[in-house]
């Protein structure tokens, strides 16, 4: 795929990432909604420590209000106020970037004083106002695409952040509304919408959901979250956005759809490999290190294999 722009996110002293262009695959990763301080915390520790070990840049997200859960009597978290002090303190504690989404335009300014980037929820990735609010905030924006939406229609989108002057978006591909209750993944997405210049990541867990596919809540295949995952870093993702949890099927939100948090580190290894493959291979002129399927010696190819004979 085509180049995207590339900005830093965080502080630059402590555990700045740098995305877009080309930078190494990054991971957005937390728990889908803040528990308590406690389950948050540790959550944020175990995965700074797992993608350090990976080596691969990491931005914490979490949610301080699920405001569209399928049922009025299903837990939306701690609340602005609380989320956000919590959300400090995780950032003051790790030194992680951190992520959250914002639900109305009064939020905007009060989580742009913690977080790193504001994330426009894909139910949302139309609303104007939204989005402009977003925008002025000098944070980097995370637009979801939604999931009624073409890749090349969040054109729209982009183009009311940047009228605001702010040009550090990500684009999040979620998954396509596929008849009742169930998403598909097109991956031409990832190309067509990083033609429009910005990072592009692919939210793994929202897009093997089953929306309200458990009746009062929504279902999941988390079984396809790692193929899908591979498939999108072959691609060339800039980024890939994975929820966790320690113990999924207790999770308070979205546990069908989480991955283990023990199966995050092999899985990095797996992604972190095949992502610079990719990123090797859209190089042009570049050599390629191929190692045969059976076993034989590394071959380099192209230009410079010639010169070095």
């Amino acid at each position: 795929m085509q180049a995207s722009h590339s900005f830093e996110l965080g502080a630059p002293a402590v555990r700045a990432v740098r995305i877009g262009g080309d930078a190494p695959l990054f991971l957005i990763a937390g728990p889908c909604v803040i528990e308590s301080e406690a389950h948050a915390m540790h959550t944020a520790e175990r995965v700074a420590t797992i993608a350090a070990e990976a080596g691969v840049p990491l931005v914490f997200k979490a949610s301080y209000d699920k405001a569209n859960r399928s049922s009025i009597s299903s837990y939306r978290g701690p609340g602005l106020k609380e989320g956000l002090r919590i959300l400090a303190q995780i950032k003051k504690r790790t030194g992680l970037p951190i992520l959250t989404d914002v639900h109305e335009v009064a939020q905007v300014g009060p989580a742009a004083e913690v977080c790193d980037v504001l994330q426009v929820p894909a139910f949302l990735s139309r609303q104007t106002d939204l989005l402009l609010a977003a925008g002025r905030s000098g944070r980097a924006v995370n637009i979801k695409k939604g999931q009624f939406l073409s890749p090349w229609d969040i054109a729209h989108a982009v183009e009311k952040v940047v009228s605001t002057g702010n040009e550090k978006i990500i684009l999040t591909e979620r998954g396509a509304s596929f008849g009742y209750q169930n998403l598909v993944v097109d991956m031409r997405s990832f190309p067509i919408m990083r033609k429009l210049g910005y990072p592009v990541v692919f939210d793994v867990s929202h897009s093997v959901q089953l929306p309200g596919g458990a009746g009062k809540a929504s279902g999941g295949q988390p079984e396809f979250i790692e193929p899908l995952a591979r498939a999108a870093a072959a691609v060339g993702v800039d980024g890939v956005f994975l929820e966790v949890h320690e113990v999924p099927a207790k999770a308070l939100s979205d546990g069908t759809n989480a991955l283990p948090l023990a199966d995050l580190s092999p899985l990095l290894r797996k992604l972190t490999r095949i992502a610079a493959l990719a990123r090797q291979l859209d190089q042009p002129g570049e050599e390629v290190r191929r190692v045969s399927a059976y076993g034989g010696r590394e071959r380099r190819k192209g230009p410079r294999a010639k010169a070095a004979r």
